[in-house]
């Protein structure tokens, strides 16, 4: 208080007009929240490697990065590692993704995978080096890409419901996902809540069954294809970022056809919003 009356008047005019905008923002209102996540990869127990997601939540867009990396015995047969990254708006409630990117790398080859949308529609796409199209698989129309989530966005799940930001409106929605080759669907529905800690994080997380549900460039008579649309053995866990009514996963579990694959947070750290109105 001091130093503010003491200051010139160019001094306490900054000071004003700093003041009014600050209560010119809308009550509630967070300018963004960060997280960061890191991630062990599991396979039937044995460690496969390691993961991180980092990325902010603003009141009406969103941005992501994910890392991921073989590690351990798996490092020891492959050097496989990948990133992606997706950007977009938050509308009534929901992702509205406007740009996909993602690379993944083996000692043999490197593809990347871009996607630009508009509010979730593709507008433009493209693999490199293309995948090989196989006899059977479903083709892919315009259709099924209109009103996707690529499957970085769908680890964003806003909560639009009233109610805790952990319970059933978490947890029950259906993802529909595009990621440049394939079109599918995953189906959440809320089971229950758990309680976890690591460092960064102590708290609740919604427990959410998922079930796949294939849509188009699958092959219908892979045993893969089928064993994934009967899997009952999968499972999510959503912790809560910062202020916002959002949450990204804290675990995964997923049954496949070699064992359960998990990926678990070991870190776990949603930044408060850079500037609340709360008030």
């Amino acid at each position: 208080m001091i130093q503010m009356l003491s200051m010139n008047g160019r001094g306490r005019r900054s000071v004003a007009a700093l003041a009014l905008l600050w209560l010119a923002m809308p009550p509630g209102a967070a300018i963004a929240d960060g997280f960061k996540a890191r991630y062990s990869v599991k396979l039937i127990g044995l460690a496969l490697g390691n993961a991180t997601l980092e990325g902010s939540i603003e009141p009406d867009a969103y941005q992501i990065d994910a890392t991921a990396k073989l590690s351990g015995i798996a490092a020891l047969v492959s050097s496989s590692r990948g990133a992606a990254s997706a950007s977009g708006l938050l509308q009534q409630g929901r992702v509205a993704p406007n740009a996909y990117a993602t690379t993944a790398a083996n000692a043999t080859m490197t593809r990347t995978v871009r996607m630009a949308m508009a509010a979730g529609n593709v507008k433009a796409s493209e693999i490199a080096p293309p995948f090989e199209e196989l006899p059977g698989r479903v083709p892919v129309t315009d259709a099924h890409k209109q009103k996707i989530i690529d499957p970085l966005s769908a680890l964003i799940m806003m909560n639009s419901e009233g109610g805790p930001v952990i319970g059933p409106g978490a947890c029950n929605r259906s993802l529909p996902i595009y990621d440049g080759w394939a079109r599918f669907t995953i189906n959440l529905t809320y089971v229950g809540q758990k309680q976890v800690k690591v460092r960064g994080y102590e708290g609740p997380v919604a427990v959410c069954a998922a079930r796949y549900v294939a849509v188009a460039g699958h092959r219908p008579d892979r045993a893969a294809t089928k064993f994934m649309e009967n899997n009952k053995e999968m499972e999510v866990w959503l912790a809560p970022i910062g202020a916002s009514r959002a949450t990204i996963p804290f675990k995964i579990s997923v049954a496949t056809m070699v064992g359960t694959t998990v990926i678990e947070a070991t870190e776990f750290e949603a930044s408060p919003p850079e500037k609340s109105a709360s008030r």
